[in-house]
């Protein structure tokens, strides 16, 4: 038999060995040590036999016997209308000795899922978005060249720029507007940028989202912390520092819930003017106030000194890798050439459906449903949580009214990564503010309800209770107030 060895048309590899036997000795062989070796698991749809006789060049005889051979060894299974098949537990050589691995124990299970920065992935508009990807492929929309623009589509960028004109209040054009896969994504290419001209590190608030840190310390910008309070980043500690770049999320800022207050809006701008610094703008959780209407967007106040970030992570899924950057004028085409340089950028199906979605209406009908949603969740929450004593006498609740997470104080007596983990016994997980910052900070839970059902609040409030009393150095009678 003269052919190739690889089964063209199938891509399945069967080696026939070139010792003696017949062809059909060969074959059966080939095939046994493909089961054996687990290139064709269980429930492996085999070639028909004609299919594989044409691609072999052999008779169909040779393969029918084959496939019988196997199947009286219990390695294959036939079926009429189904076709031959590896069967779901093929006959397998047994080891000399069984390994010893130790399992470890698994972790409980989930009862309630308070982690912070998690959106409710089941309310994606499925419909919504359905819909825009037929349009997209049934339409002259869905025209991608060989090599899409590093920019992005510049539908999805015409899209972007009319959504931030309207609700962030940036006077943007298109051509201004880079996408990303998202803020992860245009943190790292900005470090990129900044690295290559000379910025020696990043000023980052503390406590903080270490992802972002840790992406911008693989582009070469490493980071240094700056204060956090009750008005936001604490500009008058940065200026103490010789950073040249500051990454900071003015409208809601992580895990601390505060809002960049106006003061300290107009303080960090004039330090960017005065040392020729680059501010970066993380607009985390923009889209989600619940007490009133957001303020504007930081950029919207200086494009020359800010590069605005957003993207849809927390609004429709973070699976969808998809983000935007605005950046000022002078850092436009360095940042275009480190997205045309990495080749990196997200689909550009994904990019023409959602600017599909938005140009129709369909995400701001989303933004408005799940808003109401999360206003709900949150209320819920904040209201089961006020009703335990021991949670009560702690202080509020901090954070704005906004986004998908807040900052519950603890008795200054115990340890918030301790409670943590008490609470992970009883099925509910949560972060402790002590994950997030490299300061010593009093003792915080970091609680997201972005899949809470109202419902359950009230039982997650008592067991977060019950474990502050459990946990207290002396007794404290009544949970509730």
């Amino acid at each position: 038999m003269d052919n190739d060895r690889t089964n063209r048309a199938s891509g399945l590899l069967i080696e026939l060995s070139e010792d003696g036997g017949s062809l059909y000795e060969r074959l059966t062989s080939g095939i046994r040590t493909a089961i054996v070796e687990g290139r064709l698991g269980p429930g492996h749809l085999l070639p028909p036999s004609r299919a594989l006789a044409a691609e072999l060049g052999c008779s169909r005889w040779v393969v029918n016997e084959a496939y019988t051979q196997l199947a009286a060894e219990g390695q294959l299974q036939t079926r009429q209308g189904s076709g031959t098949r590896v069967t779901a537990h093929p006959t397998r050589p047994k080891p000399d000795r069984a390994p010893t691995t130790r399992r470890a124990p698994s972790a409980p299970p989930v009862v309630v899922d308070l982690r912070p920065g998690t959106p409710d992935v089941a309310a994606f508009p499925a419909p919504g978005w359905t819909r825009s990807l037929h349009h997209v492929l049934a339409t002259a929309d869905w025209e991608p060249s060989v090599f899409p623009q590093a920019a992005g589509t510049q539908r999805l960028r015409e899209v972007v720029a009319a959504h931030l004109r309207r609700v962030r209040g940036l006077a943007v054009e298109a051509d201004e507007v880079l996408i990303t896969c998202g803020t992860s994504h245009g943190v790292s290419l900005v470090a990129r940028v900044l690295a290559a001209r000379g910025v020696p590190h990043l000023a980052v608030e503390d406590p903080g989202w270490p992802r972002l840190h840790q992406v911008a310390a693989a582009a070469g910008l490493p980071s240094e912390p700056v204060a956090v309070d009750a008005e936001g980043l604490d500009v008058e500690a940065l200026t103490r520092t010789d950073a040249r770049a500051v990454l900071c999320a003015p409208a809601h800022q992580f895990p601390t819930g505060a809002a960049l207050s106006p003061a300290r809006r107009r303080a960090l701008l004039t330090w960017a003017a005065q040392h020729a610094a680059v501010i970066v703008e993380d607009d985390y959780d923009a889209e989600f106030r619940y007490d009133r209407r957001p303020v504007g967007a930081l950029a919207g106040l200086d494009r020359n000194l800010v590069v605005y970030l957003g993207s849809v992570s927390k609004t429709l899924h973070p699976g969808l890798r998809l983000g935007w950057m605005v950046p000022p004028p002078a850092l436009r085409q360095p940042l275009l050439d480190a997205l045309d340089t990495a080749a990196a950028g997200p689909s550009t199906l994904d990019q023409l459906t959602f600017a599909r979605l938005a140009g129709t209406g369909g995400y701001d009908k989303h933004l408005r449903r799940v808003r109401k949603t999360y206003r709900a969740r949150r209320d819920a929450l904040v209201t089961a949580l006020g009703s335990h004593a021991v949670i009560r006498d702690c202080g509020p609740v901090r954070g704005i009214a906004a986004g998908l997470h807040l900052l519950v104080p603890l008795p200054s007596a115990l340890d918030d990564h301790t409670i943590v983990e008490h609470l992970a016994d009883r099925g509910i997980a949560t972060a402790a503010l002590s994950g997030y910052t490299t300061r010593r900070q009093p003792p915080a839970l970091v609680i997201g309800y972005g899949r809470l059902a109202p419902s359950r609040a009230q039982w997650a409030a008592e067991q977060i209770a019950e474990v502050l009393l459990d946990q207290l150095p002396t007794p404290r009678s009544g949970a509730t107030g």
